[in-house]
């Protein structure tokens, strides 16, 4: 679809789940040894892929996205910063930077196109779920208040998600980098949550307390 000046209004007019939370977002940020900083990354591209990977239509999509994950916690790098994250043995969620199309976008319609007449199915969820990235010294110490998962390193390594809950909200989560965090939960959570992280963010804006 090209950039008319009706589809670049349309893109103006957009809004993301937690647009109204961004200033508290960066007033509950917190800085230092002890610091965690929390922002949303609104309108990601993000794809529902549905399909056997080792079939050919697997393989044809593979091809666009650098690969499919095999087992539960993989995820697989692909080109412009786009990542496939497993959600189960043939199922798989894409998550791109926005590419500025209204509609499901080029990306789509090429994995659309690839997976042919192959067993499965593409669909466009970038209006489904939002992205807040949580990062810093303090960010695995926050999300630990409320996730029964294991996020020490050795079990949950930079470059892995997994599907688990933060304070009762459904989440995709995704450690993107060694003290960095993407959650995806569903737009209909994104206020909840993210005010949820940010009273778990506060205690570290005050001095740390020694034991006696």
């Amino acid at each position: 679809m090209g950039n008319t000046a009706q589809n670049t209004e349309v893109l103006a007019r957009r809004r993301s789940p937690a647009h109204h939370l961004w200033t508290d977002f960066t007033v509950g940020s917190v800085a230092g040894e002890r610091g965690v900083t929390l922002r949303e990354v609104p309108f990601q591209r993000m794809i529902g892929i549905r399909v056997d990977p080792l079939s050919e239509a697997g393989t044809r999509i593979g091809e666009l996205t650098g690969g499919l994950p095999f087992k539960c916690g993989n995820v697989t790098q692909g080109s412009a910063g786009s990542s496939v994250l497993w959600l189960g043995p043939d199922e798989f969620l894409l998550i791109a930077p926005d590419d500025g199309e209204p509609g499901s976008g080029a990306l789509a319609a090429s994995l659309v196109e690839a997976l042919g007449d192959g067993a499965g199915q593409v669909i466009d969820l970038s209006s489904n779920r939002t992205t807040f990235e949580l990062a810093g010294p303090s960010a695995r110490e926050v999300l630990e208040k409320s996730c029964a998962a294991d996020l020490h390193p050795r079990s949950f390594a930079t470059g892995t998600a997994i599907t688990t809950e933060i304070s009762k909200i459904p989440t995709v989560l995704f450690k993107n980098a060694d003290e960095g965090f993407q959650l995806f939960p569903r737009a209909s959570f994104a206020d909840y949550l993210g005010r949820w992280l940010l009273d778990a963010m506060s205690e570290f804006a005050g001095e740390e307390t020694p034991w006696p």
